[in-house]
C-alpha cells in the first residue's frame, strides 16, 4: 500500500475516533524510510490536547490498525499535539485563524513572491486574505500553498504577558480585612 494510501486511509480512521474524543484531526502525514514508516498524528482541542488524549487516539488507532492490518510492514505510530506553530491544512483554518501571524509558502508567485509573513485577514471562497509585512494585502488560491503554519506573535505575547503581570500586582495591592478577635 502507498503512502498517499496509507495517509488517506488513517485519517478516515482517526477523524472518526476525533469525533469520538471531542478532538480535531489536524493532520495525517506518513514519513520515513519505505518498508517501516512513521505514521504522525496531530490532534487538537480548544484548551489544547493532554498526555491522555494523545495516548487514548494513539491506543484506539494501534487496535483498529492491527485488526484491519492494511499497512504490510513494521511502522511507528506517533500521536502529537500540532504544537504553537501548527499547521494550517485546511481551508477552514484561514477563517478560524483570521487575525493571527502566519508564515505561508506558495507554489507560484503572487506578485513575484512566494514566501509570506504576516497576519491572516481570512478566507474568501477559495481565496486566502492575507496581510504580508513586506508586500501589503495579498490574495491567492488555497490550492497553491504548499506550507503554512501558525507563528507566534512574540509583540502580542509579550503584551499578554505585561498585562498579567499588572493584573497579578494589582491584586496583591488590594488591602484585605483583617478579621480581629477581641475579648473584654
Amino acid at each position: 500500500m502507498s503512502a498517499g494510501s496509507i495517509e488517506k486511509r488513517v485519517s478516515e480512521i482517526v477523524e472518526r475516533i476525533a469525533n469520538d474524543g471531542g478532538l480535531e484531526l489536524v493532520h495525517v502525514e506518513v514519513a520515513g524510510p519505505e518498508g517501516k514508516p512513521i505514521i504522525r498524528i496531530f490532534i487538537d482541542k480548544p484548551d489544547g490536547v493532554t498526555h491522555q488524549d494523545c495516548a487514548a487516539v494513539s491506543s484506539e488507532l494501534g487496535t483498529i490498525l492491527e485488526v484491519e492490518d492494511f499497512i504490510r510492514t513494521p511502522y511507528t505510530l506517533e500521536v502529537s499535539s500540532p504544537g504553537l506553530e501548527r499547521g494550517l491544512y485546511k481551508q477552514e483554518d484561514y477563517s478560524r485563524f483570521a487575525g493571527k501571524m502566519a508564515r505561508v509558502k506558495t507554489r507560484v508567485p503572487v506578485n513575484g513572491q512566494r514566501n509570506f509573513r504576516g497576519r491572516i485577514e481570512g478566507l474568501d471562497r477559495s481565496e486566502i486574505i492575507f496581510d504580508d509585512k513586506i508586500s501589503g494585502r495579498v490574495q491567492f488560491p488555497f490550492e497553491t500553498v504548499v506550507k503554512a503554519n501558525l507563528e507566534i506573535d512574540v509583540e502580542e505575547e509579550f503584551r499578554r504577558a505585561s498585562e498579567r503581570q499588572a493584573s497579578s500586582a494589582k491584586l496583591k495591592d488590594v488591602p484585605t480585612e483583617d478579621a480581629q478577635l477581641t475579648t473584654e
